[in-house]
């Protein structure tokens, strides 16, 4: 029995997360614009105790960076372009693999296997390393600064990110749809007179409503951990701001995103750990509530568990590669 997907807890706690995040950082840019907090030193009687780079405290919770800056007030400045640009590129990779994945699927079946076998070669080439070598002519400043905007810098970003993937998602999308496509329902369909258009807008689209979804899910934290690589690579969301002086600061990020928190500050690790983890404890509670608002929409259209169901397939899986192995280990033993 279907339920709104606005009762179930799993879902409200996911998207709550997600919402006060992005919600706090347009608030924030608005009224203080992105102007963070500094602190430099905490005196008691005249005495300097600790100077930045500042570990936590009561008014300053994630602590403060080698310069001062307070660690939050960072993070909620950069919410709002990380989470939307991490949107932004999910949704267009599904959106523009839909009607590829339906055209394989559906018209192109018998070229389905040669299609599969040349995007299968995709699948060992490094996205990250890709992204990285096409990026970086993009988002690295060059000496004589910028010959783009930072909007520009985006909408290259999210495009590059977006075809990448296109390609490995159609095919797996057109490999669902040919599954779809050979169920009995789609077969009287078929029988009482239906063409392909109107099976795939009045069949085959509304019984993959719900795969559609977790995919979208899923390209989100996929993309964001991409963020997170490029972000080690000191290739950040919307452009590396480089210093060319004798005596120059390390790269850091325009616009306070995320990944470029943990790229240019993963140096303070060992000294200073509450600097490179905090943009990390983020990441992975933007993580945590997507998969919340997955198990939470699957809960609620199905009545089922979907990662309850994806560990109980893993299990089995699992297992049936165990008793293979052991009957095979008994068969050798017999042939000795």
């Amino acid at each position: 029995m279907k339920k709104s997907v606005w009762r179930n807890p799993f879902f409200l706690i996911g998207f709550t997360f997600i919402f006060v995040m992005i919600a706090s950082s347009f608030i924030y840019s608005f009224v203080w614009g992105n102007e963070v907090r500094r602190l430099y030193f905490i005196s008691v009687e005249g005495v300097v105790v600790e100077s930045s780079p500042i570990s936590p405290k009561w008014l300053f919770p994630f602590g403060t960076d080698a310069q001062g800056l307070d660690m939050l007030g960072k993070i909620i400045i950069g919410a709002k372009y990380t989470i939307l640009t991490a949107f932004v590129i999910a949704f267009l990779r599904v959106f523009l693999s839909i009607p590829l994945g339906l055209i394989l699927g559906t018209f192109l079946m018998k070229y389905k296997k040669y299609v599969n076998d040349w995007i299968d070669s995709f699948h060992y080439i490094p996205l990250t390393i890709l992204a990285y070598f096409l990026l970086e002519p993009v988002l690295w400043e060059p000496f004589e600064g910028f010959s783009t905007s930072i909007v520009e810098r985006f909408i290259i970003e999210i495009l590059i990110l977006t075809f990448l993937i296109v390609p490995i998602l159609s095919a797996l999308l057109g490999n669902e749809v040919s599954l779809v496509y050979r169920q009995e329902f789609i077969l009287s369909a078929k029988t009482l007179g239906a063409g392909k258009w109107r099976i795939i807008f009045k069949h085959i689209l509304p019984s993959m409503k719900e795969k559609l979804v977790i995919l979208l899910g899923q390209q989100f934290m996929q993309t964001l951990v991409i963020f997170i690589h490029l972000g080690l690579l000191t290739l950040f969301l919307g452009g590396t701001d480089v210093d060319y002086q004798m005596v120059h600061d390390p790269p850091r990020s325009i616009t306070y995103e995320w990944s470029g928190l943990i790229g240019d500050s993963f140096r303070y690790l060992q000294g200073a750990p509450w600097i490179p983890l905090t943009p990390i404890l983020f990441f992975s509670a933007t993580m945590l509530s997507v998969s919340f608002m997955i198990e939470g929409y699957v809960q609620a259209t199905s009545g089922q568990s979907y990662y309850k169901k994806k560990f109980k397939a893993a299990y089995r899986q699992s297992t049936e590669i165990k008793v293979k192995e052991l009957d095979k280990s008994d068969f050798q033993k017999v042939n000795m």
